[in-house]
């Protein structure tokens, strides 16, 4: 294992708990484990002959928090208010932070509070059973969709941040080829079941046509490089 890998979170977030043994939860996951070691992203994400495409939303959702939780926890020490005074991606792109309860208007906030704020969110989401729903008589609700499309938007704007911001930091630890893969799967899986629109995506819209052209090229996958500019800012 990668020593970078063995860096654990800050106390401020627990890992969620792995999927329950025997569920069909774990069983997707298992699958996606698997055709994932293939190489080949398209078909990694895939949906499953004969699943259901909520049962692999939610797996695939809780999947991707887990891994967004550890590429945070390699820029967690740099990123101090002095450095980082508001969430952004490059000079173009700022985001604000807005919620149900504390910030109901869109407020900016510190990049380091504003990604501790976006994992915290989407923990509490994953930890609801009413909308992440862990046992199979229980039914998703109709708005399922629609939250795995906000929490995936707001994923992505770390991504962003990353790449903009801590890629020197994170070829130097070791873990660029670590933070493309994921987040060539994290391209992959929104693109496939159309969670962010191109505008938001736009902020590393040249790498992620690098990534698409690599995989048409050989089907394979392969490692990118930093970000481009974007064009406009962007709001919460």
């Amino acid at each position: 294992m990668f020593s970078f890998l063995r860096k654990k979170p800050k106390k401020t977030f627990r890992p969620l708990k792995a999927h329950k043994e025997g569920t069909k939860r774990a069983e997707l996951h298992a699958i996606a484990r698997r055709t994932l070691g293939s190489g080949d992203m398209a078909a990694a994400v895939e949906l499953p002959e004969g699943e259901d495409e909520n049962e692999w939303l939610a797996m695939q959702t809780h999947d991707f928090y887990q891994e967004t939780l550890i590429l945070f926890s390699l820029i967690e020490d740099n990123l101090t208010e002095e450095a980082f005074p508001s969430m952004t991606a490059g000079p173009k792109y700022e985001y604000f932070w807005q919620d149900e309860t504390e910030y109901k208007t869109p407020t900016q906030l510190p990049a380091k509070k504003y990604i501790q704020r976006l994992l915290a969110w989407v923990d509490e989401y994953l930890s609801d059973a009413s909308v992440f729903p862990t046992d199979s008589d229980m039914v998703f609700p109709d708005n399922f969709r629609s939250v795995v499309q906000r929490i995936f938007r707001r994923l992505f704007r770390i991504y962003a941040h990353i790449y903009y911001h801590h890629w020197d930091s994170i070829r130097s630890m070791g873990a660029d080829a670590h933070l493309n893969t994921c987040f060539k799967h994290f391209i992959f899986f929104v693109r496939r079941f159309d969670l962010i629109s191109s505008e938001e995506l736009a902020p590393l819209d040249e790498l992620i046509a690098s990534f698409l052209a690599d995989h048409d090229a050989s089907g394979a996958a392969g490692s990118g490089g930093a970000a481009a500019a974007g064009a406009s800012a962007a709001d919460s």
